[in-house]
């Protein structure tokens, strides 16, 4: 029972790394174009648009659930060698990327969208959101690692705990 526990929370961490770098992948090449297409006028009409919801609304409740999953899958994964490195791994890079969002993008966010062009310039917005991206990309780049690295714990933690045994 408790094998099949253990699976279940390997794999709901797993399925929330995979939900982030969907949902990552889908901001960067869907939403991110039309918010820093004509800056600092494509802001107003971002912030317009998502005046409901968010990103921010969105990802730091998502970004606690990697964690909170990730860390229970670590805990009763602990005993499998092989996956618990590869787990461990994949925290580390959702830590990375909660670190680089809230480090670097959160402040530069107020920038772009709270503060915008009644404090700022046009070209300091625009260089500001060259520097978004670039961290952005670092983030995508965590996400994408994060999700590798736990499937390979899943598969390590699976073919340790099915394969070996020959239970089901």
């Amino acid at each position: 029972m408790f094998q099949k526990i253990t699976l279940s929370s390997v794999v709901s961490h797993l399925w929330v790394q995979w939900i982030m770098l969907g949902s990552i992948l889908l901001d960067t090449f869907m939403v991110y174009p039309n918010i820093f297409h004509n800056i600092p006028e494509s802001f107003a009409t971002s912030m317009e648009f998502m005046a409901v919801a968010s990103p921010h609304t969105y990802f730091p409740p998502l970004g606690m659930a990697s964690i909170a999953t990730g860390i229970l899958a670590a805990i009763l994964a602990w005993k499998v060698k092989p996956a618990r490195y590869w787990i461990l791994l994949s925290m580390s890079m959702i830590v990375l990327e909660g670190g680089a969002s809230m480090i670097f993008e959160w402040p530069r966010n107020e920038i772009m969208f709270i503060e915008g062009s009644a404090v700022h310039s046009a070209e300091f917005l625009k260089q500001t959101a060259r520097e978004f991206l670039i961290v952005h990309w670092f983030r995508v780049a965590f996400n994408a690692i994060g999700s590798i690295l736990m499937f390979t714990g899943f598969m390590k933690y699976y073919k340790h705990a099915y394969c070996k045994t020959g239970s089901n």
